[in-house]
């Protein structure tokens, strides 16, 4: 297992193919566009709503509201366990941008799942943000892997881009142009959906892309000038 310690990307060594710039992937065809108008919640497996289609986000645990084109979530003490807003979506490579707003939470994630449990993730706090391969076992063998953090101070209220790229092994994840990630053979496995996650008073969610992602002829040249700057 292998990890790219955080790193300030120049531009020289961005892939601006398409929107997002992308370091280790280049952009093929848009696979999702989501805007936050109110979706359709997923009915329960089995159960699906009358008249309402049994696929769609699934808004819980949590509170989930719908307010100027953006989803905000908010832990509920009474759960016992973060906001969780979650969509099927099975794929295996992607490059994937949101804009995230903390709104008083003590952090947020972008969940990456396969069919049983956690596949990786890229997390948002106040103070930065960083990448891992998560435990998809919980009681068996496999273990978390954190790639690495990036201390980059977000302000309550202030917008930010957030670009991951999966492809194969390898995830990186960028803000500002500041980047971190890593690799693990777990990650290469096909994911079945995908999800928000809110720690505490509140997070936004606005302008949800996922694009297919494809091999970046440069990467090899853009990681070793990344090493080089541990």
């Amino acid at each position: 297992m292998r990890s790219i310690l955080p790193l300030l990307l120049t531009p020289a060594i961005l892939c601006a193919q398409l929107s997002p710039p992308t370091l280790m992937t280049s952009c093929g065809k848009l696979l999702l566009s989501e805007n936050f108008a109110k979706p359709v919640e997923a009915a329960p497996p089995g159960k699906a709503a009358p008249g309402k289609p049994a696929t769609g986000w699934r808004l819980r645990p949590g509170k989930w509201e719908f307010v100027d084109g953006a989803m905000k979530g908010t832990e509920l003490a009474e759960d016992k366990h973060g906001a969780v807003a979650r969509f099927p979506f099975a794929f295996k490579d992607a490059v994937i941008q949101y804009e995230v707003r903390l709104d008083g939470c003590k952090g947020t994630s972008f969940s990456v799942n396969d069919a049983k449990d956690h596949v990786c993730r890229a997390s948002v706090d106040p103070k930065g943000f960083g990448c891992r391969k998560d435990d998809n076992d919980h009681d068996g063998p496999d273990k978390a892997v954190d790639f690495g953090r990036v201390d980059l101070p977000i302000k309550p209220g202030q917008w930010k881009t957030v670009i991951i790229e999966i492809l194969g092994e390898e995830m990186v994840t960028q803000i500002d142009k500041k980047a971190v990630g890593g690799s693990d053979p777990f990650i290469a496995k096909d994911k079945a959906n995908f999800g928000f996650t809110v720690a505490g008073d509140g997070a936004s969610f606005r302008n949800l892309r996922i694009w297919e992602a494809k091999p970046n002829l440069s990467w090899s040249q853009n990681k070793a000038k990344l090493q080089k700057k541990k």
